[in-house]
C-alpha cells in the first residue's frame, strides 16, 4: 500500500525506524547501515531502508515542528513500523548539560498546538519504558566506549538521572518540552517555569511522537544533543555547528541504532518463547 505523502510502499517498511528532522541527517545515518537504499524523497520526508546489525530498519526525515512531523509518524505506523526512536536536537534548560551533552526523553510537556487536536489536555505525552531504558543504556554504552555501562550515575533531581564517564558526553535522563516557536514574539514562552519544573531542554517534535505513537498502538522514544541554551539566563549566541554538537549528534546516531537493534533481538527473543 503507498503512502501517500511519505511516497513509500509498507510492502518495503520494517518494524523499525528511526526519525530526525533534517534529510540531510538522515542520509548521514543511513551510511552507517548495510544494504541501505533510498525509497523516497517527498517534501522533507527522505527514507532510507537498510540493516543494522543484521536488523532491517528504516531512517525517516520528518521536519521541523509537530503538524508535519506528525504526518511522517502517521504514515510509518500506517506502513507496519511499530518502534520509533526520534533523534534530534534541543536546547537545554540547565548548565548542567551545557551544547555537546545528549538527553533520553522520558516523556514530553505539550506546549505544541498539534497534539490539542488529537487528545484532551492534561493527556500525558509519555516514552515506552523499553524504549527508553534501550536508549539510556546504549547511551551509556556509546559514552563508555565499551559494551559494558561504567558509567557513574550523578546527583540529579527527582524524575531525572545524568550519566558521565571520562571523555564521553553528558548523558541526562528526564522531561523535555515540545514547543511549537523556535523565535519568540511578543509573548513570552515560558521557559523559566518549565525549568523551574524540572524540565531539562526544549525541543519541536518528541510531544507529537509519543502521542501519536500511543494512539496507534506503537512505541516511541527519543534522544537529543543539546546544541544551546533554550534558558535565556544562559543563552549565549546560538551556534549549533560546533565540534562539540557534532560529537554529540553522533552519539545520539550511535545509541539510536544500537538501542534499535536491541529491540530487535529483545522482541525476536519473547516471540521464541
Amino acid at each position: 500500500m503507498l503512502m501517500p505523502i511519505l511516497q513509500i510502499h509498507s510492502e518495503d517498511m520494517p518494524a523499525y525506524a528511526i526519525v530526525c528532522g533534517d534529510p540531510a541527517r538522515a542520509e548521514k545515518i543511513s551510511r552507517k547501515l548495510e544494504n541501505v537504499r533510498e525509497l523516497a524523497f517527498s517534501r522533507e520526508y527522505r527514507t532510507f531502508v537498510g540493516e543494522y546489525e543484521g536488523v532491517q530498519m528504516a531512517v525517516v526525515s520528518h521536519g521541523v515542528g509537530s503538524p508535519g512531523a506528525a504526518v511522517c509518524f502517521e504514515e510509518l505506523i500506517r506502513a507496519g513500523v511499530k518502534t520509533l526512536i526520534r533523534v534530534g536536537t534541543a536546547g537545554s534548560y540547565t548548565a548542567d548539560y551545557p551544547a555537546g551533552s545528549v538527553i533520553v526523553s522520558t516523556a514530553a510537556v505539550r506546549s505544541d498546538g498539534l497534539t490539542r487536536q488529537l487528545v484532551p489536555d492534561g493527556f500525558p505525552a509519555v516514552a515506552d519504558i523499553d524504549v527508553t531504558s534501550a536508549l539510556v543504556a546504549a547511551a551509556r554504552e556509546t559514552g563508555s566506549g565499551t559494551d559494558e555501562a561504567v558509567s557513574a550515575v550523578t546527583g540529579a533531581d527527582e524524575g531525572s538521572a545524568s550519566f558521565t564517564s571520562a571523555g564521553a558526553a553528558k548523558v541526562g535522563v528526564g522531561i523535555t518540552v515540545t514547543l511549537d516557536a523556535f523565535f519568540t514574539g511578543v509573548e513570552e514562552i515560558p521557559h523559566r517555569k518549565y525549568k523551574q519544573a524540572g524540565a531539562l531542554a526544549a525541543e519541536m517534535e518528541i510531544a507529537a511522537l509519543y502521542i501519536v505513537s500511543t494512539l496507534r498502538g506503537a512505541r516511541a522514544g527519543a534522544i537529543v544533543a543539546i546544541d544551546g541554551f533554550a534558558d535565556s539566563d544562559l543563552a549565549a549566541e546560538y551556534d549549533p555547528h560546533t565540534d562539540a554538537v557534532a560529537k554529540a549528534v553522533e552519539h545520539e546516531i550511535n545509541a539510536a541504532l544500537r538501542a534499535l537493534a536491541t529491540l530487535a533481538r529483545q522482541d525476536q527473543v519473547t516471540k521464541l518463547a
